[in-house]
């Protein structure tokens, strides 16, 4: 049997400017709509901008602008709310769902070989933004690291975004 004696680590640097922006208005945990930057992109009514794949009847499905991999998603409530508990069981369902979906239309466009799905909940469960809960999805491919983010303290993403974003958006377009 092989025993690992070290626990490898996932660091993502890149996120650093992105969460000390919005830290300022997740801290004050307030839950209004106009500190919250998911709230934001809902609002602002630019989805391709917002890079928002789909708006469903108590959830939404957004890309992440600072992927752990690319096509890495987000899948959230429209509500503003921190915590599962706070969702009606309908929500919840739904949630569940586009979950599943998700990881199966990420495979079927990208071809990923697995993939995590996780929530970090509450800032000391690792949460960026803890105010408006937050389901990550993201796609994995066998030996998708290398040396960079161990010799140089960066991840480097290959992939256009916006060609991710253009493939995906069509096909979740579908779901509706």
């Amino acid at each position: 049997m092989n025993k690992r004696i070290c626990m490898k680590s996932l660091h993502a640097p890149w996120r650093d400017a992105y969460i000390n922006d919005v830290q300022k208005k997740s801290d004050k945990d307030t839950h209004k709509d106009n500190e919250c930057v998911f709230c934001d992109h809902l609002k602002n009514g630019n989805d391709d901008k917002a890079m928002i794949l789909g708006r469903f009847a108590y959830n939404f499905i957004i890309m992440n602008k600072f992927p752990y991999n690319a096509g890495h998603l987000l899948i959230m409530p429209l509500a503003h709310v921190a915590t599962l508990q706070e969702l009606s069981s309908e929500a919840r369902a739904e949630l569940i769902e586009l979950i599943a979906k998700s990881d199966a239309l990420l495979e079927q466009v990208l071809g990923n070989d697995g993939s995590n799905v996780g929530i970090n909940k509450g800032r000391a469960g690792g949460a960026g933004i803890p105010s408006h809960l937050h389901v990550h999805v993201v796609p994995r491919w066998a030996g998708d690291t290398n040396f960079l983010p161990i010799i140089a303290d960066v991840k480097q993403i290959s992939t256009d975004m916006q060609s991710i974003f253009k493939q995906l958006k069509v096909e979740f377009a579908k779901l509706k």
